[in-house]
């Protein structure tokens, strides 16, 4: 049975740019920190950083939830991240965006009013 979102995997060919980079958009540091992967914790859910040389857009696809999708799209670009999909809302008054990371990796974001933390298992 699927439980639902825990874990979204980057892969990054700098570890430890990748790792002050994501401290910085999370506003925190990793609780699991060895040169073979580095995890945070976020809200209940993991954002892992796997070295790897084969980082891309094509390898990751989570979205991770914001308040704001156009205020904290606007924080991620001011972090060094590049357009992706710039905000836009997709219907039932969810929107969504998504940057490109400075390790070459997709990093999307919803505003999803329907979501339940009290569902999060």
């Amino acid at each position: 049975m699927i439980l639902g979102l825990r874990t979204a995997i980057y892969p990054v060919a700098d570890l430890a740019a990748a790792k002050a980079w994501y401290g910085q958009v999370l506003n925190a540091k990793p609780y699991f920190d060895e040169p073979f992967y580095v995890g945070f914790s976020s809200g209940g859910f993991e954002l892992g950083l796997l070295p790897s040389e084969e980082a891309g857009i094509g390898g990751v696809q989570a979205y991770w939830a914001a308040v704001s999708v156009a205020d904290e799209f606007a924080r991620l670009v001011s972090l060094g991240a590049t357009v992706h999909e710039p905000p836009r809302d997709v219907g039932a008054g969810i929107k969504v965006a998504s940057v490109i990371d400075p390790f070459g990796n997709r990093f999307s974001i919803i505003e999803n009013p329907h979501f339940s933390i009290e569902a999060v298992r």
